[in-house]
C-alpha cells in the first residue's frame, strides 16, 4: 500500500492505494500530517481528480476503488455513489432504497465508517428535516463540501 497526504480546502488530504485501486481517502486538520513531497505513481489519479474536484472542475470520479468493509458496509456505499453530484438525500431515503427502513441506524452508522472521503459522497446524506446530521469529518466541512458542490445561485443586480 502507497500512501500521500496532499492540501485540500478542507485539510490534510490522506489517500491510500494500490494497484487494487483506492481503500482509503481522509481528512484531517492541518499541521496533523505533513504534505507529501513525492506521490506515488499508483496515486497519482487519485491526486488529479480530487484536485479538480476541489477547483470546480470535475463532478465525479473514475477511480478504481477498493474500500474495506463488511457486506452491508459495501452495499451501503455503493448507494452512496449513486447520489449525483449537487444533490442530497435523506438517511430515510437512501435506507428505503437498501430495501429495510428498520436498518436506518445501521445505514447511518456504515455511511460514518465510509473511508473513501468525497469519492463515496456519504456527504450527501441529510437528515429528513434537511439538517446537517451526522457526519465524521465534521459538520463544517459537510456544509463546505455541499456548498461546493450546488448550483450557483443568480446573484441580485441591485
Amino acid at each position: 500500500m502507497e500512501t500521500v497526504f496532499i492540501t485540500s480546502p478542507l485539510g490534510i488530504t490522506k489517500i491510500i492505494g494500490d494497484e487494487n485501486g483506492i481503500s482509503v481517502i481522509s481528512v484531517s486538520d492541518v499541521g496533523t500530517n505533513e504534505v507529501s513531497k513525492k506521490i506515488p505513481e499508483v496515486l497519482q489519479d487519485a491526486v488529479l481528480q480530487l484536485n479538480e474536484y476541489f477547483e470546480g472542475k470535475r463532478t465525479d470520479f473514475d477511480l478504481k476503488l477498493n474500500p474495506q468493509g463488511t457486506e452491508f458496509q459495501q452495499k451501503v456505499w455503493k448507494s452512496l455513489l449513486e447520489i449525483p453530484y449537487g444533490k442530497t438525500v435523506s438517511y430515510m431515503d437512501q435506507t428505503k432504497k437498501l430495501g429495510d427502513i428498520k436498518a436506518i441506524r445501521a445505514v447511518a452508522s456504515a455511511n460514518g465508517k465510509n473511508p473513501l472521503w468525497i469519492v463515496v459522497p456519504c456527504h450527501r446524506v441529510i437528515g429528513t428535516n434537511g439538517s446537517l446530521t451526522g457526519y465524521a469529518g465534521g459538520l463544517s466541512r459537510k456544509k463546505w463540501l455541499l456548498e461546493h458542490e450546488s448550483p450557483s445561485l443568480q446573484q441580485s443586480l441591485f
